[in-house]
């Protein structure tokens, strides 16, 4: 059925609000988590990390921690074979160091005893000789010629020349001429900015049980966003065939993006195959903070020119991305995502990925969009105030729509971004009163959604009932939006159809859960896979009512005949179709595979109302909305759940989240007392306006929302703060002594 086709009729199912399906489950503490798993004969697994910012390992002695009583094994870097891809080597040397250091943290040896006690009291037996080196925290002072370089020979051809070689990579994107563009403005604000490295903040720390035998097959279970990448990397380091490892993945305490890779998974494993008996690694909450992927650290220069009237007539950004102490490619979505929101004939971003003695970055929501958005909407403020223009309706004059070419080379499909922005200009919470000392700040927002590979198998049951199973674990809602489109494609009761989360040898490869592409492509992948099953059942109808197939059609839940001259037969349900399937010709099923694409862009608006104290420098957020275009909400509360989440991180962000390391190159602040995440208390109610914009991609519409709601907060708050305090705020987090430093005066 064609698309436009959906859009003339009205949805039964999809767009209804029911029970989550692991809603009991978690609430109870029935939910089977990471760390709740447990096999006989299971040891305890502990890893030894580097205190050290940079050092050379000279050795490492762990024959005292072998020698004591309850040790089982003991694994280093030279266990793992040095795999020939530069990416897997990466991953597998920031799970394990071999022959450096490269941040505080990094992992350095471990060990699997019988219990956590002998575990932790064997690390300490563990010798390590190092040689301290010079390191580098900051991605400014990392570019500087002198620096000290992290890792050697990791530049690549497209870096100009003369640039430290801790500049790995260098991206450009845009079209025009920006000089041009420039000379034709009334007005020009050039600005440099700084946001630092965040962690997504999940409850669950990363845990995994590994269990090898003696044949070489393994099992692993772990709490990761994709099971099937956690197969590929660790088969890839363990040397074995992907079918030797089957993965299942855990609930889900929390990932937004930093449990798409691994850490700790290859390091259980290879304890395992040492050891000869099952071994959990658990992290503690110090070690997410050291030793796992937060964002990228950033140094940003944006240049915009706009006329009196409002035009936007060029923009030009700067952008400096430390990933840690590895390549990692994130400078590229933050080039890209920069001047997005806007329809420029002249624009350009200039990237740069620069190595620093910092953990590798992990994504987190939208992973360089935040920062890069965060340059350029603040400059696009400040110009508003300096021409005195509503901040607004300048956005609406430049927005990018349909058949707009974006600043990083598609022309733009339907979009919703000047829809959201009119939304926001009606909304009472754009003109409602403020107080003194108390101002309001706007941002877009944009993110790329993706789609990629997804298989789905859906089987009919004897009894009437449909098991949907899938290969993407639940971080936002997909097995209760995965269930409505079934049952709006079936036209059976959501409550009939249960959906499930395969390992990896029960079901073909699926793509990691980001990307904002689960409920986009799972989704389109259910209803192919539905649509296949209908097939069947109206072949099995024909062939009980002895006519053709194609005489017969699927309406409301039933096999029914195509029209009168098929013949008089009453509906056929599907439970009545099931319960004969036997007689038929066996089970009923359906199945689809697909690399989808077309999963649309997405866009975003924030309105933020702010109160500065300026005697404590402490921000209050008093108000909060949110504008977005889902496509179509499958389940509105899980839309507004993913909106209103991704707010609260942006407002942490941007008032108080950040790394802080001390001279030492040591993190300062790895736990949630000192590293403050908001709390109920900090926030304002937020409210969500959801607008439905159909991508044209998906059979019902559906956009990714997961990751666009991350983009807008921390411009739109820094707005707000900069207007109540008359000065331009251009680093983040916007800390109290930052902002007491910015009007000046001092706690």
């Amino acid at each position: 059925m064609a698309f436009d086709e959906y859009q003339k009729r009205e949805f039964k199912q999809v767009g209804t609000r029911p029970n989550r399906p692991d809603g009991v489950d978690k609430v109870t503490g029935r939910a089977m988590y990471g760390a709740d798993m447990t096999l006989p004969g299971m040891l305890i697994g502990r890893i030894l990390r580097s205190p050290h910012a940079h050092a050379k390992i000279k050795s490492i002695d762990a024959s005292a921690a072998l020698a004591l009583k309850g040790v089982k094994a003991v694994v280093t870097g030279d266990d793992f074979a040095r795999p020939e891809d530069d990416f897997l080597r990466d991953v597998q040397e920031n799970c394990m160091a071999r022959g450096k250091a490269l941040y505080d943290g990094h992992a350095v040896a471990a060990v699997a005893a019988i219990d956590a006690a002998t575990a932790k009291a064997a690390l300490k037996l563990i010798k390590v000789e190092y040689e301290i080196l010079p390191h580098v925290t900051d991605v400014d002072a990392a570019m500087k010629a002198g620096a000290p370089i992290v890792q050697e020979g990791r530049t690549l051809e497209n870096v100009p020349a003369g640039m430290s070689g801790n500049v790995t990579s260098h991206s450009e994107f845009g079209h025009g001429d920006p000089a041009a563009g420039f000379a034709k403005a009334d007005k020009v604000v050039e600005r440099s900015f700084k946001t630092a490295a965040t962690h997504q903040g999940y409850i669950e720390p990363h845990a995994a049980v590994a269990s090898v035998t003696t044949d070489g097959k393994a099992d692993l279970w772990c709490c990761t966003q994709g099971h099937f990448f956690v197969r590929t990397l660790c088969a890839g380091m363990m040397g074995m065939e992907a079918s030797q490892l089957r993965v299942t993945p855990s609930e889900i305490g929390g990932g937004f993006g930093g449990k798409t890779t691994v850490f700790i998974e290859p390091v259980a494993l290879m304890l395992s195959r040492k050891a000869g008996r099952p071994v959990k690694v658990v992290m503690t909450r110090d070690e997410v903070f050291r030793a796992t992927g937060p964002t990228v650290s950033t140094s940003i220069d944006v240049k915009i020119g706009m006329t009196k009237d409002g035009r936007i007539t060029a923009g030009e950004a700067y952008l400096r991305y430390s990933g840690g102490a590895f390549p990692c490619g994130t400078i590229d979505m933050g080039g890209q995502a920069a001047f997005a929101a806007y329809d420029l004939e002249h624009v350009r971003t200039y990237g740069w990925n620069v190595l620093t003695n910092r953990p590798k970055e992990a994504a987190y929501r939208a992973p360089g969009a935040p920062q890069a958005i965060y340059a350029v909407e603040s400059v696009v403020d400040e110009l508003c105030l300096a021409l005195k223009l509503d901040p607004l309706d300048v956005r609406l004059k430049n927005a990018a729509k349909k058949g707009t070419k974006s600043s990083y080379g598609p022309t733009f499909p339907d979009i919703g971004l000047v829809a959201t922005l009119e939304a926001a200009k009606k909304h009472p919470h754009y003109t409602a009163p403020l107080a003194e000392g108390q101002a309001r700040g706007l941002s877009c927002g944009f993110w790329f959604n993706f789609g990629g590979n997804t298989c789905v198998s859906l089987n009919v049951n004897t009894d009437g009932t449909v098991g949907i199973t899938e290969g993407n674990p639940d971080i936002g809602g997909s097995r209760a939006s995965v269930s409505l489109m079934a049952a709006e494609e079936l036209g059976i009761p959501y409550e009939q159809i249960r959906t499930i989360v395969a390992d990896t040898n029960s079901l073909g490869y699926n793509d990691v859960t980001d990307g904002s592409r689960v409920t986009f492509a799972v989704g389109l992948a259910t209803i192919k896979a539905a649509r296949d099953a209908v097939r069947k059942m109206c072949l099995r109808a024909a062939k009980i009512w002895d006519i053709d197939e194609e005489a017969v059609e699927w309406k409301d839940g039933a096999a029914v005949p195509a029209g009168p001259n098929a013949g008089r037969f009453p509906p056929m349900t599907l439970a009545e179709i099931a319960a004969d399937s036997f007689a038929t010709g066996g089970p009923i099923a359906g199945h689809h595979e697909v690399n989808v694409d077309g999963a649309g862009v997405s866009f975003g608006v924030h309105l933020v109302d702010v109160e500065v104290d300026r005697d404590t420098g402490a921000t209050k957020v008093l108000r909060y909305t949110i504008f977005q275009d889902a496509g179509k909400a499958v389940h509105p509360d899980y839309v507004e759940g993913q909106m209103q989440g991704g707010a609260v991180q942006g407002i942490g962000w941007a008032l108080n989240e950040e790394y802080i390391y001390g001279r030492d190159g040591r993190l300062q602040n790895a736990g949630f007392l000192d590293y403050r995440i908001p709390v109920a208390s900090d926030l304002p109610p937020i409210e969500t306006v959801i607008l439905e914009i159909p991508n044209p991609g998906h059979p019902y519409g559906v956009r990714g929302v997961g990751e666009t709601p991350i983009v807008p907060p921390l411009a739109a708050i820094s707005n707000a703060v900069s207007r109540a305090i008359g000065t331009r705020m251009c680093e983040l987090p916007m800390s109290p002594p930052r902002i007491l430093k910015a009007i000046g005066t001092t706690a």
